[in-house]
């Protein structure tokens, strides 16, 4: 069964709705601004979430020293990089923290795929390429057709909502589904919403 990723929690009440609705994962955003949240502000939330989600850390070029007290704090469980994070990058940061790791792609072609392949992360998240050089949380999706196959587990992003989590699932089958905006009322986490995405992956 695909799982799910519920991203950009920020909010105790956002804990709250997780911790009853159990997707499989969320994610703390230490990137950006939208979404952006303070270690101190994850260290908080994380203490109070069910242990059975994971919690993911979403990194933007960011600085080994910081991704690595935050795992091996545990107040991440799984590291995601989303910047232009290289091989060379990925194989120190497994020297100082033994955590998986995500690799972000932002889908061009396959060729982008398939390059990215290459880093040897764990996983790949396969996500919508932005002209304006956005790394992610663009809320629009992307041509399926660019996904290879048998390129293994693989998160997928972009775009998602209740309106078309149904059709992309049956039609690419990815280990685990990452929401953020199809989720949200108003730039919130909606209960809701997180709700109907979670029944319409598990039914």
């Amino acid at each position: 069964m695909t799982k799910i990723k519920i991203c950009g929690l920020k909010r105790l009440q956002d804990i709250e709705y997780v911790n009853e609705l159990l997707p499989d994962f969320i994610g703390f955003v230490f990137a950006g601004t939208k979404r952006k949240i303070t270690d101190e502000k994850a260290k908080e939330l994380k203490t109070v979430l069910n242990p059975r989600i994971k919690a993911v850390g979403v990194f933007v070029n960011d600085t080994l020293e910081h991704i690595s007290f935050l795992a091996n704090n545990n107040i991440i469980d799984i590291i995601q990089l989303h910047g232009d994070e290289d091989k060379e990058y990925i194989e120190n940061l497994r020297k100082i923290t033994n955590k998986q790791i995500i690799k972000a792609v932002r889908v061009k072609n396959s060729q982008s795929v398939i390059e990215t392949k290459k880093i040897k992360a764990d996983y790949l998240l396969l996500d919508t390429f932005s002209d304006s050089g956005e790394y992610g949380g663009t809320g629009k999706t992307f041509n399926r057709e660019y996904i290879p196959k048998n390129i293994g587990n693989y998160f997928l992003a972009g775009g998602l909502n209740r309106n078309n989590l149904e059709e992309i699932i049956k039609d690419v089958k990815p280990y685990a589904v990452d929401l953020s905006s199809g989720v949200e009322t108003d730039g919130f986490k909606d209960r809701e919403k997180i709700k109907k995405v979670i029944e319409i992956v598990r039914q």
